[in-house]
């Protein structure tokens, strides 16, 4: 792991700290409750990020190995981790967040310096190189908190995350956190 690249993973960690903090304050009746995202609920949106991990690490293990290992079995098998993980107790739910961005953190920190040109995907998407993988999750996680609806917003995000330059998809995604924060009432923001 090269220096940026070791800062990208420190944001992360620092990111995944956030989001855990905030997530297990979250009461088991509001885990419940929708989320930002159309048809998701806050444990949905925790769950989603737990299965990103997962399939994230995936993709860094078949790096290591120079073999071409699926993010995901198949689109409907990620449909069904997250629906799964979206119906556990806040207890399990937070256990699984945690050990999924811990099991992510391992492996990345782990990493062969030649492991991260390896070309990879996740699902239909067009190959990158393994190196992209740490901005990816770092998008995740600082997106998908605000995503919560608990009062975390693009204002709260640090500096570097928000200037910092992201390729597309991930540069229209963050903006359009930063437009939906400002279409939110500010009772919807908290």
């Amino acid at each position: 792991m090269d220096a940026a690249q070791r800062q990208i993973s420190d944001q992360i960690d620092d990111a995944t700290q956030r989001l855990l903090g905030a997530a297990r304050v979250i009461a088991e009746p509001d885990l419940r409750q929708p989320s930002l995202l159309p048809g998701w609920t806050r444990a949905h949106v925790l769950a989603h990020l737990a299965r990103g991990a997962d399939a994230m690490r995936n993709l860094l293990i078949g790096a290591r190995t120079g073999q071409d290992r699926p993010a995901y079995v198949s689109g409907q098998a990620r449909e069904a981790g997250i629906e799964n993980g979206a119906r556990l107790q806040a207890k399990e739910l937070m256990a699984d967040l945690a050990d999924s961005a811990m099991a992510f953190r391992t492996i990345s920190r782990q990493l062969p310096e030649d492991a991260w040109q390896f070309p990879v995907r996740i699902l239909d998407s067009a190959q990158f190189p393994a190196a992209q993988i740490l901005t990816r999750r770092l998008v995740e996680v600082e997106l998908h908190h605000c995503d919560l609806g608990t009062g975390y917003r693009p204002d709260d995000w640090p500096a570097a995350f928000a200037v910092m330059e992201l390729a597309e998809p991930m540069q229209s995604q963050r903006q359009d956190r930063v437009t939906r924060q400002d279409r939110l009432t500010p009772r919807q923001q908290a």
